[in-house]
């Protein structure tokens, strides 16, 4: 796209070399894309002619004869078409994700990492999500948990603070891991005590030292690994659990960029890395262990109620799936997002994106991998800038934010894709549809069953009058906290960090809470919290959420967008542990708030 129109209705044309840039990042002046071996979505119920004889084989190997057109009512699923032309992917989709018609419910969004008990090493873990899980439904009547990204990270330091920046989306944090719940802990005694007592320690300062945290969580899952008995035989690791330990183990060996490692290594598929493999076989293992641990803490921390992940909209350059894909990846450009009323310098996310053709000639299998993986052991699932199905703002490598322009992606097939994988785990779908997008957007994904997402912040209409079909919150992770909102000092922070706030829109913010809750300027920060979530509940969205920080009164906001250094993002440590989280009043208050009886 040469163009596009803005947040306020304004047409933006992109520069001749933005297009030239973009152009050849995707090699259009190169041979177009063989049609051959290309995938076919369908949906179940819909007829697809074909151009020549061919037969389906279906995923438990059935064969049925196609002759001028597709079987009526194929299963859902992954199947192969096969003709003389060749083998292709043919995936067959219900075309709406799982959407339960009874849901109404409620539930706090967390950033696991800030969530600390008195039994934490430091950071939140998946332990301390059970707890909160177990509370949130028991004593609440809560029906969710939203999520930060629970994605890998490269296990060397620095470590990466953002959780929307991972080494791959289709594995988890060990950092999360509770030690003292990993199987074989006890047996290394004394020394786990030493290595509990320094990591609950950590608990003391407010910032989060991800890299003391995984210089004690690593120390003991090595020992508790080297101590284990070799007679207990765990299942074989899949494929791409190996290939993605293989890269842990490349990493700690070699750093965290794979484009600076040796340049035999830099091919996942070449002999070079296969002996490594083999060569390290023990510690590629290990690092496939910790992810099967990671598994089974999560299942049983998710067994409260229904977890919401998180879906990050990409990954960084230098981790585990830019190596591993790296034929589908475009590499000379970034994703972000152009001027907004929030952010009126644009945004450079930093990542690469998928190539929607080389995705394509891929059967799709990165996104299905990746959607798949972020579905286990979840209830919902939010899609973090889903906007980006549609189309994707790139910006060519070195440019400013303000000089990107949009490159369209083949929507209906990944949303057929997202429907199909959200059937299969009995998930239901959030997209975060926030930001710049195109007027049909919002009404194709309520077209799948996919939730809007609305957000206090960002909408001119009252709570009542947002849709059914959606999940409601006061604000997000990047977003001013109410009491942020409500005091100024989300202001002032950027002021003070050269962000160049819109000073009349900090203004607005305090009108629409002083116009929500009733209350005068003067009102305390705890009551005007209650009475915006107590307006927020008057949506008929079937999902409310509330931050943790907006329960205790927090003023930083999680994230601040267009910082890499000044503020610290993603380390700010809620205020209160979570055993004083769980007896907090304020929490029970806006519960009850949010805890919609039948008759709304």
């Amino acid at each position: 796209m040469t163009g596009y129109e803005d947040a306020d209705r304004e047409w933006h044309s992109a520069s001749p070399a933005t297009v030239a840039a973009l152009l050849a990042a995707i090699d259009a002046d190169g041979a177009a894309p063989s049609a051959d071996g290309a995938p076919l979505v369908v949906r179940g119920a819909v007829r697809r002619r074909l151009g020549a004889p061919a037969e389906v084989v279906l995923e438990d190997g059935t064969v049925l004869p196609a002759a001028a057109e597709l079987p009526a009512r194929l299963p859902l699923g992954y199947h192969t078409l096969r003709s003389e032309r060749g083998d292709a992917p043919l995936i067959v989709s219900p075309g709406r994700c799982h959407l339960p018609k009874t849901l109404r419910t409620f539930g706090w969004a967390v950033q696991l990492h800030a969530l600390r008990s008195r039994s934490s090493w430091g950071i939140g873990d998946l332990a301390d999500l059970r707890e909160l899980a177990r509370w949130a439904a028991a004593d609440l009547g809560a029906g969710m948990v939203m999520l930060n990204p629970l994605h890998a990270t490269t296990l060397t330091s620095p470590q990466q603070a953002s959780p929307y920046y991972p080494s791959s989306r289709r594995f988890r944090n060990p950092l999360y891991l509770r030690i003292e719940d990993v199987p074989g802990a006890t047996l290394i005694g004394d020394e786990l005590d030493g290595l509990a007592r320094a990591g609950r320690a950590l608990n003391d300062e407010r910032l989060i030292d991800r890299d003391a945290v995984l210089r004690l969580k690593l120390a003991a899952l090595n020992r508790i690994w080297d101590g284990r008995d070799l007679q207990q035989q765990r299942a074989p690791a899949a494929s791409d659990l190996v290939d993605f330990a293989t890269h842990c183990a490349l990493s700690e060996m070699h750093g965290s960029s794979w484009r600076r490692w040796p340049a035999r290594l830099r091919d996942p598929r070449s002999r070079a890395v296969a002996s490594f493999r083999q060569e390290r076989q023990d510690r590629v293992d290990f690092f496939a262990w910790m992810q099967q641990l990671i598994d089974e803490q999560l299942a049983d921390a998710s067994a409260p109620l229904a977890v919401m992940h998180d879906l990050a909209i990409g990954v960084d350059p230098d981790g585990a799936d830019s190596w591993l894909w790296q034929e589908v990846i475009t590499a000379e450009v970034h994703a972000g997002a152009p001027p907004d009323k929030f952010n009126r310098l644009g945004q450079d996310w930093g990542f690469p994106p998928f190539d929607p053709w080389k995705l394509r000639a891929a059967g799709y299998r990165p996104f299905i991998d990746t959607i798949r993986s972020a579905l286990r052991h979840a209830g919902a699932l939010r899609v973090d800038h889903i906007l980006g199905l549609f189309r994707l703002y790139w910006i060519p490598e070195g440019a400013s934010p303000k000089d990107g322009a949009y490159v369209r992606y083949p929507t209906s097939d990944l949303l057929d894709i997202l429907a199909l994988e959200s059937c299969r785990a009995g998930a239901y779908i959030c997209g975060e549809d926030l930001g710049t997008f195109e007027k049909p957007t919002r009404d194709a994904l309520a077209a799948r069953d996919i939730l809007s997402y609305r957000v206090l912040w960002f909408e001119e209409d009252p709570p009542a009058a947002y849709p059914t079909r959606s999940m409601a919150a006061a604000t997000t992770h990047d977003l001013p906290t109410i009491a942020g909102a409500w005091t100024g000092a989300d202001h002032a922070a950027q002021k003070r960090l050269g962000l160049d706030p819109d000073a009349k829109f900090a203004r607005a913010l305090r009108t629409t809470l002083r116009s929500l809750t009733g209350l005068p300027s003067g009102a305390p920060v705890d009551d005007v919290i209650v009475a915006t979530y107590r307006a927020l509940a008057t949506a008929p969205s079937m999902v409310l959420t509330a931050t943790l920080e907006d329960i205790l009164g927090v003023v930083e906001r999680p994230n601040m967008p267009g910082t890499v250094s000044g503020w610290p993002n993603w380390s700010v440590a809620l205020p209160a542990t979570l055993e004083q989280l769980i007896s907090d009043p304020r929490a029970a208050r806006i519960a009850s708030v949010l805890r919609r009886d039948a008759s709304g």
